[in-house]
């Protein structure tokens, strides 16, 4: 899957990965791959995932946004 994330403060951040964690304003949910599409609102939080290519973790730190998952691209618009 690919995950980008965009803000207007910080350069566009793109990972492949195996699964992603959002903060989503009705609670917290887990993306992974062929999930159904979907566009939901963020709470600020923590936007983590795991990297596709060794299983390492990272993490995003926001305070509000939307999330887009279609077609194994997940698309988190947020601000910082």
């Amino acid at each position: 899957m690919n995950l980008t994330i965009l803000t207007p403060k910080t350069p566009k951040m793109e990972r492949s990965v195996s699964k992603v964690f959002l903060p989503g304003t009705a609670g917290s949910f887990e993306v992974l791959k062929g999930h159904a599409p979907l566009i939901s609102s963020l709470t600020g939080g923590s936007v983590r995932w795991e990297n596709e290519s060794d299983g390492s973790r990272e993490s995003f730190e926001i305070s509000s946004g939307f999330v887009e998952v279609k077609d194994n691209v997940i698309t988190v618009t947020a601000e910082q």
